[in-house]
C-alpha cells in the first residue's frame, strides 16, 4: 500500500462546503488551534466552512478574532457530561448542520469523532478522517484499534507526516492515506537574535509533556545566567516546581503560566532554544513556530511529525543525551545561528498558503 501526498503548487478549485468536526472545538489545544487556522484560511479562499464542536468547552479559548467561518456547538455540556436524551438532541442538531453541507466534506478531527459522525452523515457529504497523533502513540492506546475499524470506511485518512502515513497504511491496512501537515498560522518577519540565555518549554503542564525530564536535563546542562521558561499551565505545576527545587535550579526555572497567542512571537524572539520532552507528539506547532522565528530546537524523537520539523533529535527518554544536546547549543552561539537558519528554511514548507494548497489539491483529487 502507498500513501498519497501532493506538491504545494496552487490548485484552482470551485468553492466547496467543508465542516471540521471536533469533540470540543474551543478548548486550548493543538487540534483546536489547527482546526481554526485551517477553517479561517479556507474560508478566506471562498469556501463555505463550518467548525462544529460536539461538546461545549469548559473554558473556551478564542483562536480567530474575526472568523470568516460559521461555528456550532451541538452539545450543551462538556465531554462525558451528557445523558442519553441530551446526546440524541445534540445528534439532531448535528444532523441538521451536516444536511446543509451536501454536497461537501466533513473533516473528522479525531478517532472519537469518526464512529458518531459515520452514523449521521447524509448522502453527498464525504468523510475525511484526520489523526493528529503519531503511529507510535496510536499503537499504545485505543486509537489504533479504532482507526483500523473505522478509517477504511472514510474517503480519505489524513496523517501529519509521510512516516506516519506509511506506518498506518501498512499496519492499519488503510488504502486511503493522505499527508497534510499542520500549518503555521502566520509567518514572522522578525527572528530571534538567539542571544538571550533562555530555553523555552511550551505546553500544558501535564504528565504527557514530561517537563520533569526537561527540568532535569536543564539542570545537568546549564549554568547561570541561563534560564528555563515554561509557558503554560496545568495540574503538574506545583509538582514541577518542587522538582526544580530538588534539582537545584528553582531560581532559574520560571513558571510563566498561560501566555496569550498574540504574545507568543515576542516570546520566541526572546529565546535562544526551544526544548520538547513529550512522551508522544504528532506534529507540534511549537516546533514549527520556533523554527519560523529562527530558534533551533532539541526534541525527543517520538514521531515522524517531530522529525519533519527538523529539531536536533535525541532518543526518547534519554535525559542525559538531551542534556548534552542542550549544553552543546548553549555553549555555541555560532551553532545556534546555523541551526536556527536551517530551521527557518525548513519551516517555509509549513506556511499556511502552502498547506491550504495541499488541502485544495486533496479536494480536487476526491472530486475526480
Amino acid at each position: 500500500m502507498s500513501t498519497a501526498s501532493v506538491s504545494t503548487a496552487s490548485v484552482n478549485i470551485a468553492s466547496v462546503n467543508i465542516a471540521f468536526v471536533c469533540m470540543d472545538a474551543d478548548t486550548l489545544g493543538g487540534i483546536q488551534q489547527v482546526t481554526h487556522t485551517l477553517a479561517q484560511g479556507l474560508a478566506e479562499r471562498g469556501h463555505e466552512v463550518h467548525v462544529v464542536g460536539l461538546h461545549r468547552a469548559a473554558e473556551p479559548f478564542g483562536y480567530v478574532e474575526r472568523p470568516r467561518y460559521r461555528r456550532h456547538v451541538v452539545g450543551r455540556g462538556p465531554i462525558g457530561g451528557e445523558g442519553a436524551i441530551a446526546r440524541r438532541l445534540a445528534d439532531r442538531r448535528l444532523a441538521a448542520v451536516l444536511r446543509g453541507l451536501a454536497p461537501g466534506y466533513a473533516v473528522l478531527t479525531s478517532p472519537a469523532v469518526v464512529p458518531r459522525l459515520l452514523r449521521l452523515l447524509p448522502g453527498g457529504v464525504r468523510p475525511i478522517g484526520q489523526y493528529h497523533g503519531s503511529y507510535q502513540h496510536a499503537r499504545g492506546s485505543w486509537h489504533l484499534g479504532s482507526i483500523r475499524r473505522h478509517y477504511p470506511r472514510l474517503d480519505q485518512a489524513v496523517f501529519l507526516s509521510e512516516d506516519d502515513a506509511l506506518l498506518f497504511s501498512e499496519h492499519a491496512l488503510l488504502p486511503n492515506t493522505w499527508v497534510l501537515p499542520n500549518p503555521l498560522a502566520r509567518w514572522p518577519e522578525r527572528v530571534s537574535p538567539l542571544t538571550t540565555p533562555r530555553v523555552l518549554g511550551v505546553g500544558r503542564l501535564e504528565g504527557v509533556k514530561r517537563f520533569d525530564r526537561l527540568i532535569s536535563a536543564f539542570a545537568l546542562a546549564s549554568t547561570p545566567p541561563w534560564e528555563l521558561h515554561l509557558l503554560g499551565d496545568g495540574a503538574e505545576r506545583e509538582r514541577l516546581r518542587a522538582h526544580a527545587a530538588r534539582e537545584g535550579v528553582s531560581d532559574r526555572v520560571v513558571f510563566r503560566g498561560r501566555v496569550a497567542a498574540a504574545d507568543m512571537a515576542a516570546e520566541y524572539r526572546r529565546a535562544a532554544l526551544l526544548a520538547l520532552t513529550s512522551e508522544h507528539e504528532g506534529l507540534p506547532l511549537v516546533l514549527l513556530e520556533a523554527a519560523a522565528h529562527g530558534v533551533p530546537s532539541v526534541a525527543f524523537d517520538v514521531s515522524g511529525g517531530v522529525r519533519s520539523a527538523g529539531p536536533e533529535l535525541v532518543p526518547p527518554g534519554d535525559v542525559r543525551r538531551f542534556a548534552a544536546a542542550l549544553g552543546e547549543l548553549m555553549g555555541s552561539p555560532g551553532e545556534r545561528r546555523r541551526l536556527g537558519a536551517i530551521a527557518r528554511r525548513r519551516a517555509e514548507g509549513f506556511r499556511l498558503d502552502g498547506v491550504l494548497d495541499r488541502w485544495e489539491a486533496m479536494f480536487a483529487h476526491m472530486a475526480r
